[in-house]
């Protein structure tokens, strides 16, 4: 049973020619090497992107929802970051 697929794609110049200078670098054996370099990047990218939202997004709306007074308000945000990042490029004021 095949476990490959061979597919046609078109990429933007500037794309085609990048996969071609890491083959020729040797960073890489094959064109196809990079391409599924790149599409294992994505995938490892879209379930770190899964993993943060079902860990620590949804918990933490759900949280806003059970006690909506943990939250603050935008303006006050803003002020305290604001005398943060005073601090840290100024430490006296």
């Amino acid at each position: 049973m095949r476990t490959t697929q061979s597919l046609s794609i078109t990429l933007p110049l500037e794309m085609a020619q990048m996969v071609k200078s890491k083959v020729a670098s040797g960073e890489y054996a094959t064109e196809s090497e990079v391409i599924r370099d790149g599409l294992r990047t994505l995938l490892a990218r879209d379930a770190a992107i899964e993993k943060w939202l079902v860990e620590e997004v949804v918990p933490t709306l759900d949280e806003i929802e059970a006690d909506p007074s943990k939250v603050m308000p935008l303006e006050e945000a803003r002020r305290r970051l604001h005398a943060r990042v005073d601090k840290l490029v100024d430490p006296e004021a």
